[in-house]
């Protein structure tokens, strides 16, 4: 079979998934930019609705217009619930989605908001947005190690079958959730930091600590955690053989956390003005760019072009959370 006719295989046969969007979560978001992951052959989209500097009512409103903007688009799009509806969305052309949200102020300090928002269509949430919360430390700030409300949340989280997720969470509270759970964890969006030092990266022993739990670390398409001020497709797959030759190729993924490109410089004011969330030093002045989703078909020609093993590219560009989510999902 030739490079060409892997690489159709892989697009057409496998669901590829991408575990996180970057754009804002607004209310007024103009989500006719989702036809960017459909035209670039995506399959499954998780999309934030909050983050831990958003006050956990604009979560809410978010949620709600961005699911009553999905169902009444059935023709495109489809808020799913489990694998089985995945397939069935991409068997129909259909960009499958569910919801994420980014840190636990969300909740309002009350774990039965973790049920509400499951029912709704989320099935992944942060544990801390750079910064400490009830449940857990941030990775820019001193971090106090996962609570006894966080212990809460995971037995809840577990309970409904939801990812547990520790991307932009603080080393010891990443440590001490893993430690904690018995189920698989995720970094839905976060680098090696061994290939690009920035503090939003995660360690070695993290990455290993991860796949110990079974879980995934979905590789992030931004310069700044990527390196080299780079989001070029082979940067992307130097990270991707980075967490297979560390992890395992059962415990790699993809979350770009892409951004609308008419939404990039609004989000570079919400950094610089925010230095409590953004640390100056983490974050220096300069445009944040981003690898698309339509690098999705290039990446996968590049890992197979580095002799990477066709199921193990199937794995990377959603095998692998498949068989997660049919695991976790409830």
């Amino acid at each position: 079979m030739s490079l060409d006719d892997k690489v159709r295989s892989i697009l057409t046969s496998e669901v590829i998934w991408d575990a996180h969007s970057g754009f804002m979560p607004d209310p007024a978001a103009d989500l006719n930019n989702l036809r960017i992951w459909r035209d670039a052959g995506v399959d499954y989209l998780s999309i934030d609705v909050g983050f831990d500097l958003l006050p956990w009512e604009k979560t809410v409103a978010t949620l709600a217009c961005f699911r009553h903007w999905i169902l009444a688009r059935p023709a495109d799009y489809a808020l799913v619930s489990s694998t089985d509806e995945i397939l069935a969305a991409k068997a129909q052309g259909k960009l499958a989605v569910t919801f994420d949200i980014e840190g636990m102020n969300a909740l309002n300090g009350r774990v039965e908001m973790v049920a509400f928002y499951h029912r709704l269509g989320v099935r992944q949430m942060l544990f801390a947005y750079n910064r400490n919360n009830l449940a857990g430390g941030g990775c820019h700030d001193e971090d106090k190690g996962l609570t006894a409300f966080g212990r809460q949340v995971i037995d809840e989280m577990n309970r409904l079958g939801m990812f547990v997720d520790v991307t932009h969470t603080g080393y010891r509270t990443t440590m001490e959730v893993m430690e904690y759970t018995d189920r698989p964890v995720i970094f839905s969006h976060s680098n090696p930091k061994a290939l690009c030092a920035h503090g939003r990266n995660i360690t070695d022993e993290q990455i290993k600590a991860c796949a110990r739990t079974g879980g995934i670390i979905g590789v992030v398409g931004l310069n700044r955690f990527l390196g080299e001020g780079r989001t070029d497709s082979k940067r992307l797959a130097d990270h991707v053989e980075y967490l297979i030759d560390l992890a395992g190729p059962r415990h790699v993924g993809i979350g770009l956390d892409y951004a609308f490109p008419v939404e990039v410089e609004g989000i570079e004011d919400i950094i610089s003005s925010n230095p409590h969330f953004w640390p100056k030093n983490e974050y220096p002045e300069g445009k944040t760019t981003y690898s698309s989703p339509g690098q999705m078909k290039e990446l996968i020609e590049v890992l197979l072009r580095r002799g990477q093993p066709e199921r193990t590219v199937r794995d990377v560009m959603g095998g692998n959370f498949m068989r997660l989510a049919r695991e976790i999902w409830k």
